[in-house]
């Protein structure tokens, strides 16, 4: 049996001690831990990596403190919109959706595209018909509601502005004190088999139905069991022009990279040179996960069969 592990992410970007309260940086962790120890129950149990992925997002999701599912953030109209992708890396059968309203668990919807619409990707209201006829569980406007989503786009509502999920940002446009809000897990189970999933509320006051890169197969999410599962979090237009996850894959495929040289060489070099920030979660075949950022921190946390597990919220 192969070394089992998975690795989650809630978030990256300029996530900093000074600015967190000691009950919201327990808060934090304990989400994290919950939803590791949910994924890795699955794997425990001998379950497959594609329901430990679905597993962990899916408690990160029903977690307001973090930008997808019940904690999205609101659009320029003032709404939820969301996104999500899940991929299987012994099939490479990937699902994904776009601009989906009043869905309790987008990453929930992305699996029932892959499994059941013969399609990959579904967006918007076609998306929405899918989940209905699926008996997706649907939630009202009010279940995405807080008080601090709200507040955050209220500030700038009436601009052509938007914020990056952080409650110290500045404007988009100055690019700084920023947090990416997504959630993420990979996972490889005991028989060696990888999968991915990205789940998002995308960027506070966003316009005309922007997608980032998080339900982008091989952008923000992949899974190939040649080489890796990877789950990005970061600014998603630099990420979808660097084609990030996949990019980590052919490196490890042609060059013969591990998952560590791969992750890095794409976060600390390529992503760098087009500036852009964030970081990505992997997991190899043989069980060894990476987590690598180039942004002040990321929520992130990794367990394996060998013992080995850890939380993180800061930089190294």
């Amino acid at each position: 049996m192969t070394k089992f592990s998975i690795a989650i992410h809630g978030g990256a970007g300029t996530i900093l001690k000074k600015d967190m309260t000691p009950e919201l940086e327990a808060e934090y962790r304990n989400a994290l831990k919950q939803a590791l120890d949910a994924g890795y129950a699955v794997l425990e149990n001998g379950g497959a990596a594609l329901n430990a992925v679905k597993a962990a997002v899916v408690m990160m999701e029903d977690n307001v403190l973090f930008n997808a599912g019940k904690g999205s953030v609101f659009t320029k109209k003032g709404l939820n919109e969301m996104d999500a992708a899940i991929m299987d890396g012994s099939t490479l059968n990937a699902g994904a959706v776009a601009g989906v309203r009043n869905i309790r668990n987008p990453v929930e919807l992305a699996e029932e595209v892959m499994l059941h619409s013969g399609h990959v990707f579904l967006s918007g209201k076609g998306a929405n018909d899918f989940a209905i006829k699926q008996g997706i569980k649907l939630e009202p406007d009010e279940y995405f509601y807080s008080e601090y989503r709200y507040d955050q786009w209220r500030e700038i509502r009436d601009s052509d502005l938007y914020k990056l999920d952080h409650k110290s940002d500045k404007l988009i446009g100055l690019m700084k004190d920023k947090k990416f809000g997504t959630v993420g897990a990979v996972a490889c189970d005991g028989n060696g088999t990888v999968a991915a999933a990205t789940s998002t509320g995308g960027m506070t006051n966003k316009r005309y139905g922007r997608i980032g890169d998080s339900p982008m197969i091989g952008v923000g999410t992949y899974a190939n069991n040649k080489t890796c599962a990877i789950s990005c979090t970061g600014h998603g237009e630099i990420f979808i022009k660097a084609v990030a996850a996949y990019d980590v894959s052919c490196l490890m495929e042609y060059k013969n990279f591990s998952l560590q040289q791969a992750c890095e060489e794409v976060v600390l070099k390529k992503l760098v040179h087009l500036q852009g920030e964030g970081g990505l979660i992997g997991v190899d075949a043989k069980g060894n996960t990476a987590l690598v950022f180039n942004s002040a921190g990321m929520y992130r946390g990794f367990k394996n069969s060998d013992g080995e597990n850890g939380i993180a919220i800061y930089g190294n």
